[in-house]
């Protein structure tokens, strides 16, 4: 295990290293915000509106509405990486990497609007009429020739090993390392509860699984804040020294607890970076799956309602959680053998440091959040997985996939956590590199298309007929909405068929 854990490590330094994930996250953030004229600052008003207070697009197609979309990618986003991924980043880049999370949830809106534009651009129907859109399909259908063909099936290959990592293991592995810490639960218990409620969760599809996320996200987020808040609120008188802390190890590196004599500025960056895309998966292309589903009028609606959940992921939860570690300054604390604390451990010290009624409230709290978090994580990440599977294999491996994916959580709930970690950096990594490269090659499409729409409609208040007719002259909006037209026709055709075969099988 020690041997294939150096291996694993040598391979994760090398994709997030500065040569490869740092400059490519970074400049291609950069570049489409820029293109984009910052679309993250002008257009997450519009964005939260739609996706949070008005919820749907009436009229338009898609199998569901944008908030179950966005509930969905928040599901499956809003994870162990908000509790145990913001811990090992500062553990280990200490608490400057919470400004570089910072930089990769602001420019990372841009890209998460890109590739959510892109999902819904070039989405199709799948054989059992639903719809189905992300990376492995707009890389394919959107560069044409042999470079589109490749990058898709990149894509689809990375995916499908990172759904087993980042969605799958690492949050079965943290459920059952925290339930092991505050509950004395064995992790084969833990394993087994969770592959059962999963299995059940799973037979619903993509109809199951926003329904159970839109009704458990919004009530895990608050639960998550207000505790936050509620410890911020009781050291009001040690934010500017967090704050400070912060600022100064993003640039100037931090002694770390344990032993260590300190982290380099490239070691903020670097796992800043790569827990801070671990958490909001912006450039990976994995909400834009969801996002292909979405009941929208244009690509640009839901680009925007896409992009505010790297907002709330990163801007709001992540900079909360690491504020509660840094102003509790539990990150320069070690454990009973002289270790520094990470993971979920040092989120839970942080909280029973910081709530002022003592005992471990503070970590059957993180427990619980936990538990929900990396539990609706694993039913989001599932449907990312099966929707890259069918575009393998075809419909009929979706439900081999999700066994595995059943047998694979139990599995991830009894292995080394440094292991699954590394693991995922990996293939999160290799999810990234073709999406980005894609993002690049079709950045014309998307910022010409995207300022037609918002010269038309700023505030995204149009109905479907209002469109057609202010956007009768633009030749994108044309083609997508002719290609919406006859998806719908296809869609409607197949449920006919399936409806009809289920008669005569009865």
């Amino acid at each position: 295990m020690d041997a294939l854990e150096s291996i694993l490590d040598t391979l994760a330094g090398i994709i997030w290293g500065p040569f490869v994930l740092i400059p490519l996250l970074l400049g291609t953030g950069i570049y489409m915000s820029v293109r984009l004229g910052f679309i993250q600052l002008k257009g997450l008003g519009p964005g939260l509106s739609l996706g949070l207070i008005r919820r749907s697009d009436e009229g338009s197609s898609g199998d569901v509405s944008q908030y179950k979309a966005l509930a969905t990618a928040l599901a499956a986003t809003v994870g162990t990486g908000n509790i145990a991924g913001v811990a090992t980043a500062i553990a280990l880049g200490g608490p400057g990497a919470i400004f570089w999370m910072w930089v990769s949830g602001f420019f990372g809106m841009s890209l998460k609007y890109s590739e959510s534009f892109l999902a819904v651009r070039f989405r199709t129907v799948d054989k059992r009429g639903g719809r189905n859109g992300g990376p492995q399909h707009y890389l394919h259908k959107g560069i044409k020739g042999r470079p589109g063909a490749f990058l898709g099936w990149f894509f689809t290959i990375a995916t499908i090993v990172a759904s087993f990592g980042i969605g799958n293991m690492v949050q079965t592995n943290s459920i059952s390392e925290t339930m092991e810490m505050n509950f004395s639960v064995a992790p084969w218990v833990t394993g087994l509860v969770v592959a059962v409620v999963t299995l059940f969760v799973l037979l619903g599809g993509v109809q199951s699984i926003s329904s159970v996320a839109a009704a458990i996200v919004p009530f895990m987020i608050v639960l998550y804040i207000s505790a936050q808040l509620w410890i911020l609120g009781a050291n009001l008188d040690g934010l500017g020294e967090a704050f400070g802390a912060i600022f100064h190890g993003a640039f100037n590196g931090t002694a770390a607890a344990g032993g260590f004599t300190g982290t380099l500025i490239i070691a903020a960056i670097q796992f800043g970076l790569a827990r801070g895309l671990f958490s909001n998966e912006s450039g990976m292309g994995s909400a834009a799956i969801a996002a292909g589903a979405a009941q929208t009028s244009h690509p640009t609606r839901q680009g925007l309602v896409s992009m505010t959940q790297t907002f709330i992921d990163t801007i709001i939860l992540v900079t909360l959680t690491g504020l509660v570690i840094t102003v509790t300054k539990a990150y320069q604390m070690v454990d009973g053998n002289g270790d520094a604390l990470t993971g979920v451990n040092l989120t839970s010290t942080a909280f029973n440091e910081g709530l002022p009624v003592g005992g471990n409230v503070g970590g059957i709290l993180v427990a619980i959040c936990l538990v929900l978090f990396a539990c609706t994580t694993l039913w989001g990440w599932s449907y990312y997985g099966d929707r890259v599977i069918e575009r393998a294999l075809g419909t009929r491996a979706i439900r081999p996939f999700r066994l595995v994916w059943v047998v694979m959580a139990y599995i991830g709930a009894t292995i080394p956590l440094n292991v699954v970690w590394l693991f995922a950096d990996i293939a999160n990594g290799l999810m990234v590199i073709p999406n980005l490269i894609g993002i690049l090659i079709l950045s014309g499409l998307i910022a010409r298309e995207t300022k037609a729409y918002l010269a038309f409609d700023p505030k995204l208040t149009a109905t479907q007929a209002e469109i057609d007719e202010g956007l009768k002259d633009d030749p994108g909006y044309r083609a997508w909405r002719t290609e919406e037209q006859r998806l719908d026709v296809e869609a409607a055709a197949i449920t006919a068929s399936r409806r009809e075969s289920r008669k005569v099988r009865e």
